[in-house]
């Protein structure tokens, strides 16, 4: 366990309280076969399981009475022929004291509390499942089918756990930034790398992996490593890295109570930007730091959003590759050929923190409504932010071949791109930086105690040194 047990009884007190009546149900996660039972995935505990318990064991549950208060952590004993393998762990009685919850059960006491809540119309909340294991086991305690189960489960304890979630606390944002470290040293090696003779994405790809092993848990999610930096989720090949190319690296570490990172640089792999690279990086730069300036407290991150793409369709108009009025282009979603993402998303023990309880429901409200327009509908994470919120910034500028070819053949948006010069640029690539910024009472910052280079003289004197 990371924080006090005071912590995790705070916390599910305050759950129990805005969830308000029924039994809520939290399902941890079991171990998961790799290629045979015997050989498992290495384990990751359910994000909000480990977020009211500490508990990183497999095989549990958590049941929370709303009414009448009782708590009980649901699973079996390890006997014998375990320990041989594992080693000792902790009984269920010395775990539910560590959580300060008071009762504890056997795995098969989950059929019978459900049931009884089931049998005297009381509700069963739950949150919608993402493996299939958990899914076959609600449906044996729910009657629900799987593919009813993401309809059927709980809002009312979605938006409790979104609540709460969202936004962290003074000792959650110093895990934060234990996460910021692991992130810092996988990023700052694989800029040193990006520029050595011989080297490979996926050399580099397998070197982020070990630091993050050797500093944490693991990755926060699989490592991106690409000269193809246009495509958005371009995983490590074993190419050469080739000089004159850039090299986009999306990375981030995951601490073994985890809490993420998410970081991207764009590397010059000749050690230097060309002044084509260099025009269209320093946009993205502006676009980044932008951000530092318009995250605050009461303000949409749609509307940070929005602002990052007029300043990159400004830019971008002065350099030609587009025209018309501004604010038009932007309304109009022109700017999207070059940026088909959002912004942001919600960061914590998720590197897209919450996500698998729904996007409308984590980076939406009934405030502001999530867009269908291509590229604002990526946008993750649009409501107004509070304090304590942690969001990823990471403008990006993508020169997509098959979509420059699409859009052109059918004229989208074409009063507001100079596809004559858009063309010239199909074989630049991509570029994207991001950080992770917190905000604050008084407006934002990023994490991380180091900053990894990212302004263009800052990355070339630090690869080259």
């Amino acid at each position: 366990m990371l924080f006090s047990t005071n912590t995790y009884v705070e916390r599910r007190a305050q759950l129990r309280k805005l969830v308000g009546d029924g039994i809520i149900v939290l399902m941890g996660n079991n171990e998961c076969p790799y290629n045979y039972p015997a050989n498992t995935y290495k384990y990751r505990q359910d994000s909000s399981f480990l977020y009211f318990t500490g508990q990183h064991r497999d095989g549990l549950a958590l049941v929370i009475d709303c009414e009448s208060g009782v708590e009980t952590l649901i699973g079996n004993d390890i006997d014998i022929d375990d320990i041989i393998w594992t080693g000792p762990v902790p009984s269920m009685r010395d775990m539910a004291d560590e959580s300060g919850i008071a009762e504890t059960g056997p795995m098969n006491e989950l059929a019978r509390l459900i049931s009884l809540a089931k049998h005297t119309g009381r509700k069963v909340h739950f949150l919608p499942p993402y493996r299939h294991d958990i899914m076959i086991q609600l449906m044996d305690l729910t009657g629900i089918h799987p593919r009813d189960q993401r309809a059927a489960a709980s809002l009312d304890l979605i938006h409790a756990v979104v609540k709460l979630r969202n936004v962290k606390t003074a000792e959650e944002v110093e895990e934060l930034e234990r996460a910021a470290r692991i992130g810092y040293k996988m990023h700052t090696t694989a800029m040193r790398l990006a520029v050595q003779e011989g080297v490979t994405e996926a050399y580099i790809g397998g070197i982020l992996d070990g630091i993050a092993a050797s500093e944490g848990k693991h990755v926060s999610f699989p490592s991106i490593v690409s000269m193809h930096g246009e495509v958005l989720h371009g995983f490590p090949s074993p190419r050469p890295l080739e000089k004159g190319r850039l090299l986009l690296v999306d990375a981030g570490g995951e601490t073994r109570e985890g809490y993420c990172s998410d970081h991207t640089r764009t590397t010059p792999i000749s050690g230097t930007y060309t002044q084509r690279q260099r025009d269209i990086y320093d946009i993205v730069v502006d676009c980044h730091d932008l951000a530092l300036t318009e995250a605050r407290p009461g303000v949409r991150y749609m509307d940070v959003h929005l602002a990052v793409c007029r300043l990159m369709t400004e830019r971008l108009k002065a350099l030609g590759l587009m025209k018309g009025d501004v604010d038009a282009a932007v309304a109009a979603g022109a700017h999207a050929l070059f940026l088909p993402h959002g912004l942001g998303h919600s960061m914590g023990m998720d590197v897209h923190d919450l996500e698998g309880l729904g996007q409308i429901n984590v980076g939406y409200d009934e405030e502001t409504r999530p867009s269908d327009q291509f590229g604002l509908a990526s946008l993750r994470f649009g409501r107004r932010l509070e304090v304590g919120n942690v969001v990823t910034d990471e403008p990006g500028i993508y020169f997509i071949p098959d979509l420059i070819d699409l859009w052109r053949s059918e004229g989208t948006n074409r009063d507001f791109l100079n596809f004559d010069e858009i063309e010239k640029f199909k074989d630049f690539g991509g570029i994207r930086i991001e950080d992770d910024l917190l905000i604050t009472p008084d407006g934002c910052r990023f994490l991380g105690e180091e900053r990894i280079p990212y302004h263009a003289k800052d990355v070339e004197a630090f690869v080259t040194q």
